[in-house]
Parts: structure tokens; C-alpha cells; sequence
């Protein structure tokens, strides 16, 4: 996969993959609140579930979900209401007197902050659609496991840039210090996007 259409596709997802959304900003506030470990976990977190999807997806099980609704349908609503738990504890965040940080959903042992990384992508069965996309735009009809499994191998390494690199960004102490100046228009802002991700999930059709 050496080459500028490569090159461009590979750019592409990470211009993606690093827009706002629930897995960018929760990684920040993550990262922000908790710290640069706790930031690299929950990344990591994200990571897992971005790979059970894409995964899935290679294996065909995106075929198989689309031909059980309950299961879109179960995945859809789980998301939504963990989406909007989380434009709650911003909401609150940016509405309370205290200039402090204020510890999220994000906290906890390791194992916990994994877990509700995972979630972001697991409780989100748009992501599995959109692996499944990029396979069946990018390779031939005939395409085989190793093409598969190598393209997924080449835009999965720009996820772990884009997703590791927001963990850093945002426990670095200037990043931090410049949230705190303007910490309530960036809850405002966590909470405005994670409310719109939640009505984007449940009022999606997915088609088969």
C-alpha cells in the first residue's frame, strides 16, 4: 500500500478519526481531568472496541447485524442513553460555580477507565457500518483475507496516532491550563456534542 492514492485515503481517515465526536472528546476530558495515564487507557479502551468493530467487519459479521435489526436496535439505544449520561456529567460540569476540574465518568482503576473507553465504540453499531464502508469502497469485489486484513492493519495505525496522540495533547500542562481559562464553553461544547451524537444514534435507520 505504497503510493499518493494511499497516502491520501490513510490522511482521510485520520481527518475522520480525529474530528470531534464521543470517542475525541472523551479522550480530552479524560486526559484533562484524570491525567495522561488515565488518558492513554481510556484511548486504549477506545482502540479495542474500534478493533473489535473493524474486525467484525472484515469477518462479515456486518452482514450478519444488518440481517438482525434487535441487535442494531439493542446496540442503538444502550448508546444513546450512555451518550447522554455523558452530555449530563458535562452539562453539570459546565454549570457548577467551581473553577476546579471536575471528575467525570472517567475515573477509577484501570480496568474501569478501559472499560468505559470500550464502550464509546462498542455501544455504537454505526462504527462496524463504517469499516464495513471503507472495505467495500476500497478494495475489489474479489479482495481476499490478506487484503482485507491488511487494509484494516493500515488504517488502524493511524487510529492509534490519532486516538494515543489526543491522550498526549491533552495532558500536556498548556493544553490543560488553556482549557481551564475557557473550561465552561468547552463543557458547554462536550455537552452540546455528546447531546447530538445521542440523537444521531437513536434516530438513525439502518437499512439493509
Amino acid at each position: 500500500m505504497i503510493g499518493p492514492e494511499w497516502a491520501a485515503l490513510w490522511l482521510a481517515w485520520i481527518v475522520a478519526g480525529g474530528s470531534p465526536g464521543p470517542a475525541t472528546l472523551s479522550i480530552a476530558g479524560t486526559s484533562m481531568n484524570t491525567g495522561r495515564r488515565a488518558g492513554v487507557i481510556f484511548s486504549l479502551g477506545i482502540l479495542f472496541g474500534s478493533a473489535s468493530w473493524g474486525l467484525a467487519a472484515a469477518g462479515g459479521m456486518s452482514a450478519v447485524m444488518l440481517a438482525n435489526a434487535w441487535l442494531f436496535e439493542l446496540l442503538r439505544y444502550c448508546g444513546a442513553g450512555y451518550l447522554l449520561f455523558l452530555a449530563f456529567k458535562s452539562l453539570r460540569s459546565a454549570l457548577s460555580p467551581h473553577s476546579t476540574m471536575v471528575q467525570r465518568a472517567y475515573s477509577g482503576n484501570g480496568m474501569q477507565i478501559f472499560t468505559r473507553g470500550a464502550l464509546i465504540h462498542l455501544t455504537n453499531p454505526k462504527a462496524i457500518l463504517s469499516w464495513a464502508s471503507i472495505y467495500s469502497l476500497v478494495l475489489p469485489a474479489a479482495a481476499g483475507p490478506g487484503q482485507v486484513f491488511s487494509l484494516f492493519a493500515f488504517l488502524y495505525s493511524g487510529s492509534i496516532l490519532v486516538f494515543i496522540g489526543y491522550a498526549f495533547l491533552f495532558s500536556t500542562p498548556g493544553v490543560v491550563a488553556g482549557y481551564m481559562r475557557m473550561k465552561r464553553g468547552f463543557e458547554l461544547v462536550f455537552a452540546g456534542f455528546f447531546g447530538f451524537a445521542s440523537l444521531k444514534v437513536l434516530t438513525a435507520r439502518f437499512e439493509g
